[in-house]
């Protein structure tokens, strides 16, 4: 297992180039749309929204809610009201049965531009939306479900959309599709760790090993999440070999004791565990967790 420390440096040059066409469009838009992970409340939002945003009206969607915990997440909601002054939903693009609601305060967030466009003597026409959320927080999915189509590509790598359309909701609203926005300097790491255990940040950026360690480490420090973890795969310490060991994911060695003999040994497949504890925790088999603490929030 490598004792390295996870340090993040990512910023790809197809989302710089998605920000800054975005900002471009700004003008064109009436409501933004933006798309939180559910399992990241705060450290999926966007450092410098309110500046890239001006005065745009906004709608903020908790998305994957399905995997976390209704009461939990009923306490963020209120909190991000509160803070931001936004309408917040949680939604899951499983069942996705807000739909009704979405449409209902896009037109209603619009109407005050559209009215004002219409007393300059110009005629209706549909409220324009934009999407915005980092890579991976299911932005593109959720634009599948506002459309009833699977138009847009949709994948599980992070910034996986890269061009932008316009998209028919309804007679009423028209969606402007853009890639995920994000940050052009990660100077707060536990914030991009967490990222990176959503899978928000490109695997290319980080070693698995050490991401899986980290995150083993974060909910250590959480009782009911430390529990579910040893629960899930019956372990009594949450470490990598451990979890390797219990689910028998070995490797074989040799080591040489002199010229004539070889023996084989075996050791716990780090590699191997840190993936499938990634993945595992990235379908919700293990349970279902926030990892940002509320509690750093309040003000």
């Amino acid at each position: 297992m490598k004792k390295d420390k996870l340090h993040i440096h990512w910023y790809p040059g197809h989302i710089a180039k998605a920000e800054r066409a975005l900002k471009e469009k700004l003008n064109l838009v009436d409501v933004v749309i933006e798309v939180l992970d559910a399992r990241l409340p705060m450290s999926s939002s966007y450092n410098d929204i309110k500046k890239l945003l001006g005065d745009k009206p906004r709608l903020l969607l908790l998305n994957k809610s399905d995997l976390v915990e209704k009461d939990e997440l009923k306490s963020w909601v209120k909190l991000i009201e509160e803070q931001t002054g936004c309408p917040v939903l949680a939604v899951d693009t499983k069942s996705f049965k807000c739909m009704p609601q979405i449409e209902k305060i896009v037109q209603k967030l619009s109407e005050p531009r559209i009215q004002a466009m219409m007393a300059k003597g110009l005629l209706r026409r549909p409220a324009r939306v934009v999407v915005v959320g980092l890579p991976n927080v299911g932005k593109s999915s959720i634009i599948n479900k506002l459309t009833r189509s699977t138009k847009t590509k949709v994948g599980a790598k992070a910034g996986v959309t890269r061009q932008q359309q316009w998209v028919r909701i309804n007679p009423n609203i028209d969606l402007l599709d853009t890639p995920g926005i994000i940050p052009m300097k990660q100077e707060d790491q536990m914030k991009a760790k967490k990222l990176a255990f959503v899978n928000s940040v490109s695997e290319n950026a980080y070693s698995t090993e050490i991401v899986a360690k980290e995150l083993l480490d974060i909910v250590s420090n959480n009782e009911k999440y430390a529990q579910a973890f040893k629960d899930f795969y019956k372990v009594d310490e949450l470490t990598i070999d451990k979890i390797a060991l219990k689910r028998n994911w070995i490797r074989k060695g040799k080591v040489k004791v002199d010229e004539e003999n070889v023996q084989s040994t075996f050791e716990p497949d780090s590699e191997r565990c840190a993936h499938y504890i990634m993945k595992d925790f990235r379908d919700g088999k293990i349970g279902k967790f926030i990892l940002d603490n509320i509690e750093d929030y309040k003000i």
